[in-house]
């Protein structure tokens, strides 16, 4: 082949994009052929009169024919527009059939919202961001997964959820994140504890080396404290829950380190006592997250936005 063929091959004339008209155009020039007036489809469409003059003229260059002859008694396809609009027929119809599945896939997801969050914020902030969002769509049903950070990375990664939240120090691998609020770690222990009567906040050192009631491996709470100490947190007991951290420290068991988002009642109540701490970093940023590159939709979306009011 020479180069003048390759040049005039269909390589030449663009995408398939540059070469057909848009469906904007194609719905007026089926208009024309309906209403056999070029104001009457402008008309229709919705745009002016010379628009839509200047649209025919455009698609009579881009197709390299002419479509449409014009009279003072109106309008008239030529051979090669009734021809053209035959084409346009099906590829309208088409559009239409992808857009009734598009809008059915839109409703299939809006259907639904699946959330997993680590349990500091399944507990205490995700129930009022949910009623909000339960009124802006209440027709969405919502599924809440509460796990340690690593688990709710793995329910994102499996298509398990639609949208996380954790409370660890860095962003699971595979998940992209946004700050939505912030957070303290703080030391409680029970008023009977030793440590409620202290007058001196605990060092980092002695913090260090006390047993305390802790998270398990793979929570946020365990990761910022474990960083804080330099790896060296020692556990008297590990549970799985802040309710169970908690409650363990309130019966005395032990000090422990939790959210303060977790405590306020306790503290209120005196059932807890916060205990001073000095040389040990425990603030953490709370993020939501989701799969790289796929970016919350739909109801994933608004509640997303929600907790950022």
């Amino acid at each position: 082949m020479s180069n003048a063929d390759e040049q005039s091959g269909p390589s030449a004339a663009g995408t398939l994009a540059h070469r057909v008209p848009d469906l904007g155009a194609l719905e007026l020039l089926l208009a024309v052929a309906r209403l056999g007036s070029l104001g009457g489809a402008a008309r229709e469409i919705g745009i002016t009169q010379p628009a839509a003059s200047s649209r025919i003229r455009s698609m009579e260059r881009q197709l390299g024919v002419a479509l449409v002859d014009r009279s003072p008694r109106g309008s008239r396809l030529t051979d090669a527009g009734a021809l053209v609009t035959d084409w346009a027929r099906r590829i309208v119809e088409a559009a239409e059939a992808f857009d009734v599945g598009a809008q059915a896939l839109r409703v299939r997801r809006d259907s639904r919202l699946r959330v997993a969050a680590s349990m500091t914020i399944a507990e205490y902030l995700l129930p009022g961001w949910l009623l909000a969002l339960r009124a802006q769509r209440p027709d969405t049903a919502v599924s809440l997964h509460a796990g340690n950070s690593t688990v709710v990375a793995e329910r994102l990664l499996s298509d398990e959820a639609d949208l996380g939240f954790v409370e660890g120090l860095s962003v699971p691998a595979g998940l992209d994140s946004a700050v939505i609020a912030h957070d303290r770690l703080i030391v409680v222990a029970s008023p009977t504890h030793a440590w409620a009567r202290r007058r001196r906040p605990l060092a980092a050192g002695e913090l260090a080396t006390t047993p305390l009631i802790l998270r398990e491996k793979g929570s946020g709470t365990r990761q910022v404290l474990d960083a804080a100490l330099g790896g060296l947190a020692r556990p008297l007991i590990e549970l799985s829950s802040t309710t169970a951290v908690k409650a363990a420290a309130v019966s005395g068991a032990g000090p422990a380190v939790l959210s303060e988002l977790a405590v306020g009642e306790e503290l209120a109540m005196r059932r807890l006592v916060r205990v001073p701490v000095e040389g040990v970093a425990l603030a953490r940023d709370l993020r939501a997250v989701w799969p790289t590159g796929h970016r919350p939709t739909g109801p994933a979306r608004d509640l997303l936005s929600l907790t950022r009011g």
